[in-house]
């Protein structure tokens, strides 16, 4: 288990009980570096959106705990934000809430030409994810080749 990810589990861990005990949902965490600045990012939700007093408050419950606890060993930034509109499918509880929602799907390399493709989400399983597109067959893709699946939004 890489650093990042043993990281993301221990701010799991301690980020779930405060996310329940408020009726929210952690849909994430993730640490990454940006611009030379390590941040640690807790993604929350529940239904009708999160609010900025919402993510304060798990911010203050878990920062002391983060702060007590002290595994991180670089300095970083600690957030927690809604997912927002794009908000990626990542667990199998994402995917089942989206069935029968369009989907936007990106590929690591190429397939028939095109690296994005977007459909209405019919079925997935651990090893794969089936699309309904527009005027076309069903479209199946491996997971491994997929880079980023999100909820697709029309402005």
């Amino acid at each position: 288990m890489s650093k990042r990810e043993e990281y993301e589990q221990k701010t799991e861990a301690i980020i779930q009980p405060i996310v329940d005990a408020n009726g929210f949902e952690l849909v994430d965490v993730e640490y990454v570096k940006e611009g030379g600045t390590w941040y640690l990012r807790a993604y929350i939700d529940k239904p009708g959106g999160i609010t900025v007093d919402d993510c304060e408050l798990v911010s203050r419950a878990a920062n002391d705990i983060l702060d007590e606890q002290d595994f991180v060993e670089d300095s970083y930034v600690f957030e927690v934000s809604s997912p927002g509109l794009g908000r990626p499918l990542k667990k199998d509880k994402d995917f089942v809430r989206s069935i029968g929602e369009e989907v936007e799907i990106r590929t690591f390399r190429a397939i028939n030409r095109q690296k994005e493709f977007y459909g209405i989400l019919k079925d997935f399983d651990k090893d794969s994810v089936t699309i309904e597109m527009e005027n076309e067959e069903d479209m199946k893709f491996a997971r491994a080749d997929i880079a980023l699946i999100r909820l697709a939004f029309d402005f």
